[in-house]
């Protein structure tokens, strides 16, 4: 069972995430009803079908995927979610920090994949809001030690633009 937590507190979650198998393609996918997180390649090739289908719009970002391409389209989107598909691959903070910081991206930032409680402290400096842990973990556990990992941090950050030196002052 996927655990999310949001807004310090653990939650259901209301979203679906919608894959793609094997045999089916963008463009010819049934596409579903309601709250739906669609990935990248469905989106491009859907747009005008996906908006005008009723239910929220989410947007799933893999690694390689460039945040430039979907620049123009953040209004359609309540959710993106950035998936970390292990836990040495740090590019969905960076992802994270663009969306925010270059391209003001207000609505739900959401970390999936491989999400340990040790990442929620950094993942929350540069702007994720949610975080849906990987299977198997805690969600208590993580929430009561994965935002308290340090009392400061001394760089600025999505969370935090003052740097620690221009906030003592």
């Amino acid at each position: 069972m996927v655990q999310l937590i949001k807004d310090h507190a653990i939650q259901t979650d209301t979203w679906r995430t919608f894959a793609l198998a094997k045999d089916q393609h963008a463009e010819t996918v049934p596409l579903p009803t309601g709250d739906t997180i669609f990935p990248l390649a469905v989106w491009q090739a859907r747009q005008v079908e996906i908006s005008e289908r009723g239910g929220r719009i989410g947007l799933l970002l893999q690694p390689g995927e460039r945040v430039e391409d979907i620049a123009d389209d953040l209004a359609h989107f309540s959710l993106i979610a950035i998936n970390f598909p292990k836990f040495v691959d740090g590019r969905g903070y960076s992802t994270a920090s663009l969306l925010r910081q270059r391209y003001g991206y207000r609505g739900e930032l959401r970390a999936v994949g491989e999400v340990l409680h040790d990442q929620l402290f950094f993942m929350r400096h540069v702007g994720f809001d949610s975080y849906e842990l990987k299977d198997g973990k805690d969600a208590t556990q993580a929430l009561a030690a994965g935002f308290s990992t340090f009392s400061d941090s001394y760089q600025a950050s999505t969370s935090q633009p003052q740097p620690h030196f221009r906030r003592r002052a």
